[in-house]
Order: structure tokens, then sequence, then C-alpha cells
């Protein structure tokens, strides 16, 4: 009796995007496709389409792009980490399941590498396991790679069995890798009066609709809170990235740090747990000019904890999710 053949595996690893360049014409790109998704904007189409073409595009590029010439390397930050996870994970994978036709590639919701691309390039997998790495589930993050997939399976003739992962905003890999990430920091840098966990904000209205993420940003930070032992006082959590007039999930980031810095607060640290790679608003809204915000307001000393990016426990956590999705396939394949 002939052996039944395994099943060939793809991975895919999701972030958001980011341009191709530090340049208001790769900007505007990278704006135009980010910003005409609904699911990022909720505003009617017919409106925000005059708004996003003659009051935002028109503009906005050139000052975003001098601040991603900033932080801009041989190539983005967030890609150049998204590559190194890809790597990273690949080669725990090839570990676990050492016989197995397994492929990890890279994806971005908007700009590249494309999410519709890498899966093009898995077609001919029986499985697929999807990793949006946003820890926390949102609408306006982890929604928009679900989308791109669903949409991709609707022009396919022979589906594979697809796995999306939702969030991991509580799996203990995760906490122990965040924990892990501030312990090293202090033993470097000692402790600041104040940690900060500082997430991506989403306006107020989208979490009023039912948007679970604020909540789930309260449980990543109690879990982390937890973990280190960190008294009532010695901490808070906040929301950064404000865009437009409408109101968002408070408290804003900005504005707890003028209030700590004129309120007697001298030395702050901020972790950006929603982030798995640093990107521009990591490195140049949080480290850059929230650090001016707080020390403009009188405070001394402030710090900001690097996102996981591609550190050994991050990786591993990502691995360990994966691994539990693909074990389950291979159960349902024996062979």
């Amino acid at each position: 009796m002939s052996a039944v053949p395994r099943p060939r595996i793809g991975v895919i690893l999701a972030n958001l995007g980011t341009p191709d360049a530090p340049t208001a014409p790769a900007v505007r790109a990278y704006l135009r496709e980010f910003l005409s998704d609904g699911r990022v904007i909720e505003v009617p189409r017919l409106i925000w389409f005059f708004i996003l073409r003659l009051f935002i595009l028109p503009f906005r590029p050139k000052r975003v792009a001098h601040a991603y010439a900033s932080i801009w390397g041989d190539d983005s930050p967030m890609r150049t980490t998204l590559l190194a996870q890809v790597e990273g994970t690949r080669e725990r994978l090839a570990q676990a399941f050492p016989a197995l036709d397994l492929r990890v590639l890279p994806a971005m919701s908007y700009g590249r590498p494309a999410l519709r691309a890498a899966l093009a390039e898995l077609a001919d997998c029986d499985e697929l396991v999807v990793l949006p790495l946003f820890p926390q589930f949102s609408a306006t993050s982890t929604a928009p790679v679900f989308d791109q997939v669903t949409q991709w399976l609707a022009g396919q003739r022979c589906l594979p069995g697809v796995q999306l992962v939702r969030d991991y905003h509580v799996h203990p890999g995760y906490i122990e890798a965040l924990a892990l990430r501030i312990e090293r920091h202090w033993a470097e840098h000692g402790r600041a009066d104040k940690l900060l966990f500082s997430y991506h904000g989403i306006p107020q209205p989208y979490a009023e609709k039912g948007d679970p993420y604020p909540q789930q940003c309260r449980a990543t930070t109690a879990a982390v809170v937890r973990r280190l032992g960190l008294a009532d006082d010695a901490w808070a959590m906040s929301f950064q990235s404000r865009f437009g007039l409408q109101e968002w999930i408070k408290p804003y980031t900005d504005k707890l740090l003028a209030e700590w810095g004129a309120g007697g607060v001298a030395s702050v640290q901020v972790v950006c747990p929603a982030f798995s790679a640093d990107c521009l608003e990591t490195l140049e809204e949080i480290a850059v000019e929230n650090r001016e915000v707080f020390r403009q307001a009188g405070g001394q000393r402030y710090e900001y904890v690097p996102a996981l990016n591609a550190e050994p426990a991050h990786l591993d956590m990502m691995a360990a999710i994966l691994r539990e999705r693909i074990a389950a396939t291979l159960s349902a394949h024996p062979g």
C-alpha cells in the first residue's frame, strides 16, 4: 500500500506595510494604498476620496518622507526586520519538521512584499497558515490581512486549507518575550520612575462599534505587569499615533507624558507591545518626538525600550504558534 503524501504547507508572516523608499513619491504611493482601505478609514467613500486626494496626498507625504529618512538604513526597518523574522522562523520550523515540504514567506498588507504575491507563490500548497504580526486583533490591522486572503481564495479553483491566526495578545511566549525584553533593558539602564505601555491607537467610534483591540491591549498589559511584579504606581498604559480630528481611544501617550513631566515624574521608559517590529511609529514618534514632549514639560530621563523584532524569544513564540497549527494539519493527514 503506497504511503499517503505529506501535505505541502505554506506559512506567511504578515505585517502592515512600508514605503519602498524614504521619498515623497514612494510615501505618497504607500499612503494612497493604505488610506484607501475602508477598514482603516471608516468614512463614506466619496467624501474620503476627495479628502485623501485634495488634502492629504498633496501635503502629508513630504513630511512623512522626512521622518522615514531619519530612521532609514539600507532599507525600511520594518521590512528588514520582517525578513529576519521569516528567516528565524523558517529555521525553527525546519528543525521541528525536517521532512516536511514547508515554505515560509514575508508579506505586507500594503506595499512590498505584497500579501497577494505571497499567496500566489504558495498557491500549490495544500495548507496555508497566515500569522498576522499584530498581537492584539483590530479591524484596522488584522482584518485587512483576512480580507486579502479571502479575496484571493475567491479566485482559486483548487482551494488550500487555510488557518488564520486571529491574535496572540496573551500567549505565554509573547508575554514572556516582552517581560524579558523589559528586564534586559532594566539590567542595562536601570529602572525609571514609570514604565509606560504605549499602544497604537484607533478612533473611539471603532471601539464603540465592537473592535476588541482596547480590551486586548489591557489584557496584554495586565499579563506583563503580573509577570514583572510591578506596583500599581510604577506603570501606566496609553495610546499613540492619532490621525485626523476625531476622538481616539484614551489616554493619549503624548498628553500623558506631558502631564508626567509637568507633575514631577523625572524618568520614564516606554515600551510599545503592539508593534512586532520597530518602525516609524516607534523609532521616530515614540523614541524622538515624545522624548521632546516629556523633556519640554519638565521630565529628565526618557528611554524607549525597543520592540521584540527578531529576538530569539520572539522567534520562539512565532514558531510555537505555527508548530501548533502545522501539527494539527499533520494529524489530519497521517502519512
